[in-house]
């Protein structure tokens, strides 16, 4: 499947109209970025950019036939050739995988001619949707404890593609590991797990049969790192005991060398895991980790913690690998200038109307700590004085009682949009799945523990300058005046 091309048609349509009115070649530019996050938050995991960029790649690669499908007639044919030509000519700038975005700053932004980059919205949105659906939530999920999580919802996510990358994405938000082996091949992601309910059951539905698939699973897997699921029957009337009494008669203790553990998959985690740690304790298991399952999510995650669960790892299916209480991220792709002039999309709301122009966003810090970030219109007055560490004073776009200056020196900044194509060609630094979760990793750090909260965070300062806004004003404001006067005749 050439996901280049999975595609809505309009975007073919009106190519067809760029391609025959000589409108194909002006010079476009579209920002991909998000209007709201998850949960009532307010940012957002950035993952997708090497899927989204190799997408672009594809363009071109399929001859005139593949066209006539969804294209046919004679009056389609010049246009035909065209697109099996065609392929990606301009520039491309986007935010690190890992990066921590906020509303309405360009997470990508594509500029070439317009038929190129139109016909790139529908995979590009597909792609990063999902992946940033997906890191967000693990990131979610994760900030909800100290303790590892390891994803494991492949069975349920939308298809094997959306399991593997989805995977990766959970790996980059804030995932220890995966239990998709696919994604662990492919990205270098570590890969975790041990038994499921079907392997005990297979040495009979018997209590001596969980004692015999235990001591046989241990005796095949001796020296790797070792989980037995305990619930299959009761936890703690059996189960739990067999488990002790597997790893004793086989000299599997404190002194084992790798790690070792028992999974609960059912009941009440809290009690269960007190409970569990008792008899692990008396039984001298005191390394013996206690690994939970069973339909976790963030918020069941923090209650467990809330309660002094003992659980050392938790393993997490489902609501990560659907982003399963906000499936659907809101990333959209605008056009937001033509031939050198800004366009928007004007709403009836005006909080909703886009940001116009080339941008470029600053995230503002001290010692560490992000402070503000700045959209700027590339090389603007203020673009410029934070380049060059002037003064600059910051000012709430709906409440303009809310003013923040950084005066001269006193702060540092990066750009958070670096170009990672141009002319067509991907010329993007390499990053492995790990160092782009590092990269996230370090990024959390910049924010304080308010920013962070799952529930009612505290909203960071993420502004637009001064002749951004005016842009936009204008372009509103003109809007407005002519509708006005606009009669229809």
């Amino acid at each position: 499947m050439n996901i280049s091309y999975c595609s809505d048609k309009y975007q073919y349509t009106m190519g067809k109209t760029f391609y025959d009115k000589g409108l194909k070649d002006k010079k476009a530019i579209f920002n991909l970025f998000y209007r709201s996050a998850p949960d009532k938050n307010n940012w957002a995991v950035v993952c997708g950019v090497k899927e989204a960029l190799e997408m672009v790649t594809g363009l071109g690669s399929e001859d005139e036939s593949f066209f006539e499908k969804f294209l046919p007639g004679e009056d389609y044919r010049e246009y035909r050739k065209f697109l099996s030509e065609m392929k990606f000519t301009g520039n491309i700038y986007a935010m690190e995988e890992g990066e921590i975005a906020f509303p309405t700053q360009p997470v990508i932004t594509v500029e070439g001619p317009l038929i190129e980059a139109q016909v790139l919205e529908t995979p590009m949105l597909c792609i990063m949707n999902h992946q940033m659906a997906i890191a967000t939530k693990a990131s979610r999920v994760s900030r909800s404890t100290t303790k590892p999580i390891s994803e494991f919802g492949s069975r349920r996510a939308h298809g094997p593609w959306a399991a593997t990358y989805g995977a990766k994405a959970a790996y980059i938000g804030g995932c220890l590991n995966s239990s998709n082996i696919l994604t662990s091949t492919m990205f270098g992601i570590p890969a975790s797990g041990t038994m499921a309910h079907s392997f005990v059951t297979a040495f009979g539905c018997t209590i001596a049969g969980e004692l015999k698939a235990f001591d046989t699973y241990i005796k095949s897997h001796f020296g790797e790192p070792l989980i037995l699921l305990i619930d299959t029957y009761d936890t703690l009337r059996c189960g739990l005991k067999n488990a002790i009494r597997a790893f004793r008669e086989n000299g599997v203790d404190d002194n084992y060398p790798q790690s070792f553990g028992i999974r609960l998959d059912s009941g009440d985690l809290t009690y269960l895991s007190i409970k569990t740690r008792e008899a692990l304790d008396e039984a001298g298991l005191t390394k013996c980790k206690i690994f939970a399952t069973n339909s976790l999510d963030e918020y069941i995650i923090s209650e467990l913690e809330r309660q002094n669960a003992r659980i050392d790892s938790y393993g997490v299916g489902d609501a990560i690998a659907t982003s399963k209480h906000n499936p659907c991220f809101g990333n959209v792709y605008k056009l937001v200038e033509i031939d050198g002039q800004g366009v928007l999309k004007r709403s009836e709301d005006k909080s909703k109307a886009i940001n116009p122009g080339f941008q470029i966003t600053y995230r503002i810090t001290r010692n560490g700590m992000f402070k503000a970030d700045v959209t700027c219109l590339r090389g603007d007055n203020t673009a410029k004085n934070i380049e060059n560490r002037r003064k600059v004073t910051i000012r709430d776009e709906y409440d303009d009682t809310k003013i923040t200056t950084f005066e001269e020196n006193s702060y540092e900044f990066k750009p958070l949009q670096k170009q990672v194509m141009k002319n067509g060609q991907i010329i993007a630094e390499t990053m492995s799945a790990l160092e782009k979760r590092n990269y996230y990793l370090s990024n959390l750090q910049g924010l304080n523990d308010t920013q962070k909260r799952l529930i009612n965070p505290h909203y960071y300062k993420a502004d637009i300058s001064d002749e951004l806004f005016d842009l936009k004003n204008g372009l509103i404001d003109s809007l407005i005046n002519e509708i006005k006067q606009f009669d229809g005749e």
